[in-house]
């Protein structure tokens, strides 16, 4: 198998401790999550030979074979296609994800007067369980069952990773409201932050660089000597990361069709 980015590779750990199957053939992997079906980017091809990045017919053919009953469409890929004609005519996105990481703790900002923020507790399961399948039931584009499912299964494996002490997550509150959140996972001294969300109206207050600092301080804690981020290319969250001390590693392509 090629040299992978710290996106993926942390992204497999979080995988393979949540259950999932992977299988590696050489030039790509497969990964399964059977308890998690709905979960797209857990039921994916990831293509670990950057020469064959342009095949887009051979790796959508082997997405047919190995998900044969599958609605859509997820293969990541180790760089942007040369040619990218092939996947475009095919109805796939591509999409180019920033992965960046850091040796140091991110500088944290201070929290805000009127917010309060804290390691989760047990009923703030059931608070993100419910604004997440919300704004997804709010956004469309797929079966309400699906996504039901997706939610309710992605946070039951956040709460279990959280529970073995393999994860944590930090919650920022305003009048007692749940109003920006994110996970850490450590994988073996990587630290990688997962699900950085901040609601709408508490943007740009330094919510988000402030529970990077938590979780970096927990993480510390149990040896971690490098930390992990990956967001999109166009986000504003990557300026956020950056003013962090974050700084660009190998990226990574998302070729996704719904």
């Amino acid at each position: 198998m090629c040299l992978i980015s710290p996106g993926w590779k942390t992204d497999l750990d979080i995988l393979e401790m949540s259950g999932s199957l992977i299988e590696d053939f050489g030039d790509h992997l497969i990964v399964k999550t059977p308890h998690n079906p709905n979960y797209h980017w857990g039921n994916c091809i990831l293509v670990t030979n950057p020469g064959s990045a342009s095949d887009a017919q051979k790796w959508i053919q082997r997405n047919s074979e190995v998900f044969p009953d599958q609605a859509w469409l997820a293969i990541g890929l180790p760089q942007m296609p040369s040619d990218a004609d092939e996947w475009i005519r095919s109805g796939v996105e591509l999409e180019q994800l920033d992965v960046l990481s850091t040796n140091s703790l991110p500088k944290q900002q201070p929290l805000p007067a009127g917010y309060t923020a804290r390691l989760f507790q047990e009923h703030d399961w059931e608070t993100l369980t419910a604004k997440e399948l919300a704004e997804a039931l709010s956004e469309g584009g797929y079966e309400p069952a699906a996504i039901e499912s997706f939610v309710l299964e992605t946070n039951t494996a956040r709460k279990q990773l959280a529970a073995s002490g393999s994860a944590a997550w930090f919650g920022a509150f305003f009048e007692g409201e749940l109003v920006a959140n994110l996970g850490v996972v450590m994988c073996g001294d990587t630290g990688r932050y997962q699900s950085v969300e901040t609601t709408s109206d508490h943007r740009r207050k330094g919510l988000a660089s402030h529970l990077l600092g938590l979780a970096a301080s927990w993480s510390q804690d149990k040896g971690c000597r490098n930390r992990v981020i990956v967001t999109q290319e166009t986000n504003d969250a990557g300026r956020v990361y950056r003013r962090a001390g974050f700084t660009p590693d190998v990226s990574v392509v998302n070729a996704y069709r719904k």
